[in-house]
């Protein structure tokens, strides 16, 4: 008689490069026999896959591992697995404060989920795997994705190679790494058969794409490739550099009615002196020179950036400089971050600090502009037609959403659709159909629209 197959959780924090990990190591697990359940109180086996990017998402990590724990003193649980970044960057630390973890392991040791936990099994008393990470996925890699079975975040490098004063990412993920044209071609193949429209391209550096390979590959000759496949409605770019956004670039994102007219690029600052404090390799001129060759390639392009307010050093002339920045560029989608020390970084060390109570001041003045900037964008859309992906239809509240092109999951709103007439039409709706939609209302950051028929 076989024995009963152990049930696992994965509860996955921070970014969407993340969460494809979590699927790795949950495909992993499930082609080796183990049960994946939703709900942690049901499962053998806990993985927190962790974040420890800024303090913010160190904190939930910590928290959720402590909620965790609770279910294993209670024994509802057998095992806690801490995975990730945090694991990464703390192994000795966090074995120490937290005797309740079983396992460690590190954002390279993805691969090995299988062969650790049966050494566990059998051994416990090695708590801590982390190695220098090396590692990427492939094509051929189990994966059990947890988005909606139309939409896929799609990982095509790994690692870093920049400075950022700021960043503690390449101590976490190593060095960039991409991986080849075939390999990601095939894997957008296979999601495309499975039924996936939206592919949301992701990497520590998207722009960086193949340089490390030193056979030609770039992100323009991936994005050509991927956009020949049959059934892939949205290719959507996210997480790139200021750095090689070259013409053949622009163009194909351009003129591909399958790529998104999309572009995710931090931008961090528009200071010089800023900028140098950073090690962001780019003048406030520079920035503001991508900016314009970026709109000009690209009619209608959404342009999506972050910033960081209160860094070591920010003069008021430096902020306002942002804010003027801000208001000139009027970016349709922004993200603005409250600078936080991080162990490990150059700027740790940087003695120039800034008040919290300032940053917040920052922060809030330029969340004011662009909300006052997102709605007058939003505004200017009602009486357009606009092409939508479904994503939720809730028959109990009648409240259908999706998302334009220029939305991306997650981060940016949403279009709320009504129905001209009766709710009939709309509880038709499938989740990943595409509909064209009236815009009719706006918000700062939503759109509301009406079903066209027909």
């Amino acid at each position: 008689m076989k024995p009963a197959k152990q049930k696992f959780s994965i509860v996955s924090l921070g970014c969407a490069r993340n969460l494809v990990d979590s699927e790795v190591m949950a495909g992993l697990l499930h082609k080796n026999d183990y049960q994946m359940v939703a709900d942690p109180a049901d499962a053998d086996v806990v993985l927190v896959n962790t974040c420890g990017f800024i303090g913010p998402a160190k904190e939930e990590s910590i928290e959720t591992i402590l909620d965790v724990s609770r279910l294993k003193e209670n024994g509802k649980i057998k095992k806690l697995v801490v995975a990730g970044c945090l694991s990464q960057r703390y192994p000795e630390e966090l074995a120490r404060e937290l005797p309740e973890v079983d396992l460690f392991i590190g954002t390279g040791e993805v691969p090995r989920i299988v062969e650790i936990l049966r050494e566990h099994d059998t051994d416990s008393s090695r708590r801590q795997y982390i190695g220098v990470p090396s590692y990427i996925y492939d094509h051929d890699t189990p994966r059990l994705r947890s988005t909606p079975s139309y939409s896929a975040f799609l990982k095509v490098s790994e690692g870093c190679d920049h400075k950022c004063a700021f960043c503690i990412i390449p101590q976490l993920r190593g060095p960039h790494r991409s991986r080849s044209v075939r390999s990601v071609v095939d894997e957008t193949l296979a999601l495309a058969q499975n039924g996936v429209k939206e592919i949301n391209l992701i990497a520590q550096d998207l722009t960086a794409y193949g340089r490390d390979r030193k056979d030609g590959t770039t992100l323009c000759q991936l994005l050509e490739a991927m956009a020949q496949i049959d059934g892939i409605e949205w290719i959507r770019l996210l997480y790139a550099y200021p750095n090689y956004l070259d013409q053949p670039l622009l163009e194909v994102i351009r003129d591909n009615h399958r790529i998104c007219k999309y572009f995710d690029i931090p931008f961090q600052h528009i200071s010089r002196t800023v900028l140098q404090r950073m090690r962001r390799g780019k003048s406030g001129s520079m920035v503001r020179e991508a900016v314009q060759k970026l709109r000009a390639a690209i009619p209608g392009l959404t342009l999506r950036t972050s910033l960081i307010v209160g860094f070591p050093g920010e003069t008021e002339a430096d902020f306002n400089e942002l804010l003027d920045f801000v208001e000139e560029t009027e970016f349709e989608r922004l993200g603005v971050f409250k600078y936080s020390a991080e162990e490990g970084t150059r700027a740790a060390l940087m003695t120039e600090t800034v008040p919290e109570e300032e940053k917040e001041r920052r922060w809030q003045e330029i969340m004011d502009v662009q909300a006052s900037i997102s709605r007058k964008k939003n505004q200017a859309l009602i009486g357009t037609i606009q092409r939508v992906m479904i994503d939720r239809v809730d028959l109990n509240s009648e409240q259908v959403t999706g998302r334009t092109q220029a939305h991306a999951p997650e981060v940016d709103g949403v279009v709320y659709i009504e129905e001209p007439e009766s709710s009939a039409g709309l509880a038709c709706l499938r989740g990943g159909e595409m509909i064209d939609v009236k815009i009719i209302g706006a918000s700062e950051y939503d759109l509301i629209g009406e079903k066209l028929h027909g």
